[in-house]
């Protein structure tokens, strides 16, 4: 039986590995990082690495209709896909998009269309974005932040969203290494 993550690579890879071939690499370095926390997904692990090699086809130039990335994909995987309720909420809400759209004036539409998954799954997917560079390779989320805040400006749109994002990211990224730490020291 196909899992979502056999339907979500070849998916991910046609809308990003041409036109944008950094974000694909960049998607499968977050794929690969949530790999890495699958002890502490249980029966969600297949389902996070789906959303996380999916979390930005809303970059893809034939995707891009509101210039918001998270609701353009969840759109298209909503709307076009037929993905799973669940990746495309994860989607829709990766890595403190609310901040964003609320910088957009898009908020209430976001939470209107796309309710959020449980608390650890969305920490989880910040963790594998924050924790991983343009080019996929692991990285912190402090340099990940000071990363992004470079590429775009600190006083453009996404520079000043990833700044009052900071906190919770951290946050978000510590909550998900306690789980790691909690699991690892378990006895067998």
């Amino acid at each position: 039986m196909p899992t979502l993550t056999d339907w979500a690579y070849p998916l991910a890879e046609s809308l990003l590995a041409e036109p944008l071939p950094r974000r694909w690499k960049h998607c499968l370095g977050v794929a690969e990082r949530a790999r890495t926390i699958a002890l502490i997904l249980g029966d969600d692990a297949d389902l996070l690495e789906a959303a996380a090699v999916l979390h930005d086809i809303g970059y893809a130039p034939d995707l891009a209709k509101t210039g918001f990335h998270s609701l353009d994909g969840a759109r298209y995987l909503r709307d076009v896909a037929n993905a799973d309720a669940r990746i495309t909420n994860l989607v829709a809400h990766h890595s403190c998009a609310w901040m964003e759209a609320e910088a957009r004036g898009l908020r209430e539409e976001l939470e209107a269309e796309f309710p959020r998954e449980s608390a650890h799954l969305n920490d989880a997917l910040c963790y594998c974005d924050m924790d991983t560079t343009p080019d996929g390779t692991p990285t912190n989320p402090i340099d990940r932040v000071n990363e992004i805040t470079g590429r775009y400006g600190p006083d453009s749109l996404i520079g000043t969203f990833i700044r009052r994002a900071e906190p919770e990211i951290l946050a978000s990224t510590s909550r998900v290494l306690e789980r790691v730490a909690a699991v690892k020291r378990q006895p067998m």
